[in-house]
């Protein structure tokens, strides 16, 4: 069969690659076109447009590149109906994909999306239209099943695919020595995939390194950047800066300052005490504010209904509160126990590895069926 995947940033890229493997090994005849990256570019098929031209985060930032953002958009939908696909796979990204979905639908093509936007967070309502133009959803959160019966829409719970990536992650014995780093503990720094979190969050991240001289600090590049844009950021100083080695940096890792988003997940699966950090754009947090009916904003405090993790947003987030934060969880051994002693409650709610099989399962089904 022939597949379209959308996927529209770093963590879309990951959830669509495995799944890409997944269907392969269930249907060998299996033709993928999508927008996406490197993960997914590596499983075959073709990429047509890198995520990196198109993840724009936060009300203001989406207005000031709405031009790039619609064009993407046109182009999204003249390739689809050239490539006439048997099933088209949105992932996550709900801005750009539910635009697409409503095109896909008026066409009559299989929509199925894999990784519900968070509608259960702000405006709920956006359920009414899901139901119109989503043929098949597939959620890996456990609360959203009964978040979509309350509004009359049955969807598919597929588990966590996260749990897949880090379940087939070997560790790098040699990660030291293969990135030239000195035998001293490590505090990671995932300052997010996107140019406006790293530009924002990274040099409040970089503000407490002379707090902590018993470690090293290592940043995760993003795969969509090169160690040149980091530079901007370091103030002359020679910070180490890894890329596609995330999980190796967490495998090895003391502690973690993350940017709030898929990341945090990954950190504590990596059993990881973390501080998590958030900066946008002030009018847009303001309207987010507004608008957002959640209490947290971290996938581990989510799931977990509870603030298991530190979370420092907007003007909360400094060098000085992740500093005091950082030292809780470096010094303070009651501390840090507890924040792992949730982690494993955490592991116990997310289940076992599997979404990916699961996901290409029921989407093969379901275009079988068509």
């Amino acid at each position: 069969m022939k597949y379209y995947l959308v996927a529209g940033e770093a963590s879309g890229d990951l959830h669509g690659a495995n799944l890409m493997k997944a269907l392969k090994e269930r249907d060998p005849q299996a033709e993928f076109r999508y927008f996406g990256g490197d993960l997914m570019q590596a499983e075959g098929g073709t990429l047509v447009k890198h995520y990196a031209d198109m993840a724009f985060m936060g009300f203001i930032e989406v207005v000031a590149n709405l031009q790039t953002i619609l064009k993407n958009m046109a182009f999204c939908k003249q390739d689809i109906s050239t490539y006439q696909p048997d099933v088209l796979v949105l992932i996550d990204f709900p801005g750009f994909n539910l635009k697409i979905a409503e095109y896909a639908k008026k066409n009559n093509l299989l929509v199925c999306y894999y990784i519900s936007p968070k509608v259960w967070a702000w405006n709920q309502k956006r359920v009414l239209k899901i139901k119109k133009v989503v043929d098949h959803m597939f959620c890996i959160l456990p609360f959203e099943v009964d978040f979509y019966k309350q509004w009359g829409m049955q969807v598919d719970y597929v588990g966590n695919p996260l749990l897949d990536a880090t379940a087939a992650f070997k560790p790098d014995a040699e990660f030291y020595q293969h990135n030239h780093l000195p035998e001293k503990k490590i505090i990671a720094l995932l300052p997010g995939s996107r140019k406006q979190e790293i530009s924002r969050l990274l040099p409040d991240m970089l503000g407490v390194m002379n707090q902590f001289p018993d470690h090293q600090f290592v940043i995760a590049g993003a795969p969509s950047f090169t160690a040149d844009f980091y530079t901007q950021f370091l103030g002359g100083k020679q910070i180490p800066v890894v890329f596609n080695a995330t999980y190796d940096l967490l495998t090895n890792a003391d502690a973690a300052i993350v940017a709030s988003g898929t990341a945090t997940l990954e950190t504590a699966l990596f059993n990881v005490p973390q501080v998590v950090v958030y900066k946008g754009n002030p009018i847009s947090i303001t309207i987010a504010r507004m608008l957002v009916k959640i209490k947290f904003i971290s996938l581990v405090n989510l799931i977990m209904d509870a603030p298991v993790v530190k979370e420092m947003i907007q003007q909360d987030c400094s060098p000085q509160t992740i500093a005091a934060e950082l030292d809780l969880i470096i010094n303070n051994k009651d501390y840090r126990d507890k924040m792992l002693n949730n982690y494993d409650e955490l592991d116990v709610r997310m289940g076992h590895p599997g979404a990916s099989a699961k996901t290409a399962a029921l989407i093969i089904k379901y275009a079988t069926k068509k």
